[in-house]
C-alpha cells in the first residue's frame, strides 16, 4: 500500500521535471563553460554540501531554532487573538486593521531597529522578526474560520441556552480547524522567511548566527558553491516544514472533514 501511495503519477511526473532540470543544469554549465563563481553546476554544489556539512549544519539547527520558536508564538498569540475578535465585533474592528498594518509592514525595513532594540539579545530580536512575518496568516484564516460556523447551529446553541465558551468549543473551533490548519501551513514558511530576514540584518552587523549568515560570507567571499549549498539547506528544511504541517493537517482532519478524506468512488 505505501509503495502504491509514493508510485503515482503525482509524484513521478516532479520527479522527473526535477531530475530533467539539474541534468540540463549540468550540461549547460559544462558545455558553456560557465565560471563556477557565477553559476556553479549540481555535483559541484552537492560536493561542497558534503565538505561543508560540518560548517554549515550548525547553523541551520540555529535558525530551526529562530523558526520553532517564532512559529510557536505565532501560533499561541494568533489563536488567542483570534478567539478575542470572534468574542465581539467592536475588538475586531477597532485592533484587526492594526495588524494588517504590521503584516504590510516591510520586515526589512523594521527589522534593524528590532535588533537596536534587543542588541543584548539578538536571539529574541530575530524571533520577534520572524514572528511578525509569521504571526498574520494565523489570525486571518483562524478568525476566517471561526466567523464561519453554520448559523442555523448557533441559533441552536443559543436556543439550548450555552454561553459563549461552549459555543467556541463544541462549535467555532471545530468548525475553523480546516482554516486554522491552512494558516498553520502558510506561517510555517513564512517563520523561516522571517527568520532568514532578520539573520541577513544581524549579519550585516556583524551578529553571528544561522545560515543567513553562512550565506552571506559566502556571498563576499565569492564562494558561489556554497551559497547554493546553503540555498538548498534552506529550501529542504521549508519543505520540510510544509509537509510536516500538512501531514499533521490530514491526521487532524483526516477522519471528519472533507478537504481531506478520500472519495470513495
Amino acid at each position: 500500500m505505501n509503495l502504491r501511495r509514493w508510485l503515482n503519477l503525482d509524484v513521478i511526473a516532479p520527479v522527473i521535471v526535477g531530475i530533467l532540470f539539474l541534468v540540463g543544469w549540468e550540461v549547460a554549465v559544462r558545455v558553456t563553460g560557465v565560471p563556477h563563481y557565477l553559476l556553479p553546476g549540481p555535483i559541484l554544489v552537492v560536493q561542497t554540501l558534503v565538505q561543508e556539512w560540518g560548517t554549515l549544519f550548525p547553523s541551520l539547527l540555529i535558525t530551526l531554532q529562530i523558526t520553532v520558536v517564532a512559529f510557536f508564538c505565532a501560533t499561541v498569540s494568533g489563536l488567542l487573538i483570534s478567539i478575542l475578535f470572534t468574542q465581539s465585533k467592536w475588538i475586531e474592528r477597532s485592533f484587526f486593521p492594526y495588524a494588517v498594518i504590521l503584516q504590510t509592514m516591510p520586515i526589512v525595513s523594521i527589522a534593524p531597529l528590532i535588533i537596536i532594540w534587543l542588541r543584548n539579545n539578538t536571539f529574541a530580536a530575530m524571533v520577534v522578526c520572524a514572528w511578525i512575518v509569521a504571526f498574520f496568516p494565523i489570525i486571518s484564516n483562524t478568525t476566517l474560520g471561526l466567523n464561519s460556523a453554520d448559523h442555523n447551529l448557533l441559533n441552536l446553541f443559543q436556543l439550548y441556552k450555552a454561553n459563549r465558551w461552549q459555543t467556541l468549543i463544541y462549535l467555532r473551533l471545530p468548525s475553523a480547524m480546516p482554516y486554522f490548519m491552512g494558516g498553520l501551513r502558510i506561517s510555517g514558511g513564512l517563520s523561516l522567511i522571517g527568520a532568514v530576514v532578520a539573520e541577513f540584518v544581524a549579519g550585516t552587523g556583524g551578529q553571528r548566527a544561522g545560515i543567513a549568515y553562512q550565506i552571506l560570507i559566502s556571498s563576499f567571499n565569492l564562494q558561489v558553491p556554497r551559497m547554493f549549498a546553503a540555498l538548498i539547506m534552506v529550501t529542504s528544511l521549508g519543505i520540510l516544514i510544509f509537509v510536516s504541517m500538512s501531514a499533521l493537517s490530514d491526521k487532524i482532519l483526516g477522519k471528519w472533514h472533507e478537504s481531506a478524506m478520500r472519495r470513495e468512488n
